[in-house]
């Protein structure tokens, strides 16, 4: 089975903050682990080069818009670099052609379905959420996300006949046709499905674009207004409209079509999207994941909010295993989770390091004390293998329901109950004993903890591979030193 798996595309306004590194990693965990059951993947991300935003930010810096953008876009893929996260594609939609002709083939397919049509239109509009707002969706006549007013803009534009749509995606959300996890994300797209649905701007002036942006096709007066764009990257790395070999293995025959993305733009993805590619005669996604946001003292993390925090500067200091493993298991998958760097270090040391860390070197140091082998588990085996057995079926479940935080919880549980066993079973006093029992007790203990150790090594894949690979070399004898290095200590950070 394919797997199609993608992050959102962020805006590049800006450079990367720690928020984003949250859905890569998220993301990346999600690729992996459908690699390592067999399934091809296709996984891809991207940045939102062609909005408002991005515009008004390189007009602030005193850089051309498309100088600005390149250099925002390429620090987002070299954080994914940073973070050990490995796509299959990547679209900046400002400069990759393949985009171009993707947005264009869409809107003449919707077009050509009677769904796109000109209107004069005055509406509210936030330039950081690049969205129109009601006025009763603003809190104290501020846009809910980022605490401003919006803007009362007047023009004549394109709109997108989403009320001729709206019943059919309620159906496939309320059959799980379309899934929508969490159940709390899937109410609130019901909930909006259910009232009045209003068709929607997908086009801007090319005077308010200041030019920047996808030309409407047969109306160069107007760009595709940055959502109907956005969106559409993820046809144009599944290689729409050209590559149709492509396109057949890694959308349209993909078993599941997964995006994940932040709770601020479900709506886009689990209303909009769906009603377009139903307009377009396209296949729709089957899973709109929706993970929560990183907050500082309760307050969103954001560019905005100006309490960014570098993610690079956090991989540098606490090293990328650090780093990862924080954002995939102490942040709940799809609730906001508080920032703590503190925590951050601590999750390292005592998950990592004194946990699984300490279990591997003091089985090994065993192992080797024992002669260097361990014959094959001599029968009657304890509750303890039975629970190394339940491990990778207890991940597998945990990741197909988006708990990604209780899929590395278990991994870290087994390890915790392999400390207490190797405590009570004190096998560093059976080596060398005579006694038939004992050695049978030896074999027993050492082999249940090399199960565990492969088991381990398994199911840590999708969150730390490099380490995974290390253990891997540990088990076979390849390799020597410390699974989990001290790099927090090495690095000179303080402790929690």
């Amino acid at each position: 089975m394919t797997a199609y798996i993608s992050t959102s595309i962020p805006y590049v306004n800006s450079v990367p903050h720690v928020g984003f590194a949250l859905e890569l990693v998220q993301a990346d965990i999600l690729s992996r682990h459908a690699r390592s059951r067999g399934n091809a993947v296709h996984f891809q991300s991207g940045t939102d080069d062609n909005s408002l935003k991005n515009v008004r930010a390189a007009e602030a810096a005193g850089l051309p818009v498309a100088e600005h953008v390149a250099a925002n876009s390429a620090r987002f893929r070299d954080l994914a670099e940073v973070l050990g996260v490995r796509f299959d594609d990547f679209v900046s939609t400002g400069s990759d052609e393949r985009h171009r002709a993707a947005v264009h083939a869409l809107w003449r397919r919707c077009r050509k379905a009677g769904d796109l049509y000109r209107k004069a239109y005055e509406g509210l509009y936030c330039v950081g959420c690049e969205q129109y707002y009601g006025e009763d969706e603003l809190e104290d006549g501020c846009c809910p996300e980022h605490g401003v007013p919006p803007e009362r803009i007047r023009e004549d534009n394109w709109f997108f006949r989403l009320s001729a749509y709206g019943d059919r995606v309620k159906a496939l959300v309320e059959t799980g046709e379309l899934e929508v996890t969490p159940e709390s994300r899937r109410n609130e797209v019901l909930s909006f499905l259910r009232g009045p649905i209003e068709d929607i701007c997908v086009s801007r002036s090319a005077q308010r674009a200041r030019g920047w942006g996808i030309p409407v096709p047969d109306d160069d007066g107007e760009v595709v207004y940055v959502w109907f764009d956005a969106l559409a990257n993820y046809l144009t790395g599944a290689g729409y409209p050209d590559d149709t070999d492509r396109f057949t293995d890694t959308w349209s025959h993909a078993g599941v079509r997964t995006h994940l993305v932040g709770k601020g733009i479900a709506r886009f993805h689990a209303v909009y999207w769906p009603a377009i590619l139903l307009s377009a005669g396209l296949p729709l996604p089957t899973r709109v994941l929706v993970h929560g946001y990183l907050t500082v003292e309760g307050r969103k993390i954001g560019k905005s909010n100006g309490n960014g925090i570098d993610p690079f500067a956090l991989a540098d200091t606490h090293g990328q295993e650090a780093l990862r493993w924080y954002l995939a298991r102490h942040v709940r998958s799809t609730e906001d989770g508080d920032f703590s760097e503190a925590a951050l270090a601590g999750s390292y040391r005592s998950d990592l390091s004194n946990q699984i860390g300490n279990l591997v070197s003091r089985t090994l140091a065993v192992v080797r004390k024992a002669g260097g082998t361990v014959p094959p588990h001599p029968g009657n085996p304890t509750p303890f293998l039975a629970n190394v057995e339940r491990l990778a079926p207890d991940v597998d479940g945990h990741i197909e329901d988006f708990s990604i935080h209780e899929a590395a919880n278990a991994i870290v549980a087994l390890a915790a109950e392999g400390n207490r066993y190797i405590v009570r079973e004190a096998p560093w006093n059976l080596v060398g004993s005579d006694s038939g029992s004992d050695r049978e007790r030896l074999h027993r203990v050492l082999s249940e903890l090399l199960s565990a150790f492969r088991a381990i090594s398994q199911c840590l894949e999708p969150f730390l591979p490099t380490a995974a690979a290390r253990l891997d070399d540990l088990l076979e004898g390849r390799g020597a030193g410390t699974l989990f290095p001290a790099i927090i200590q090495d690095k000179g950070a303080g402790s929690p």
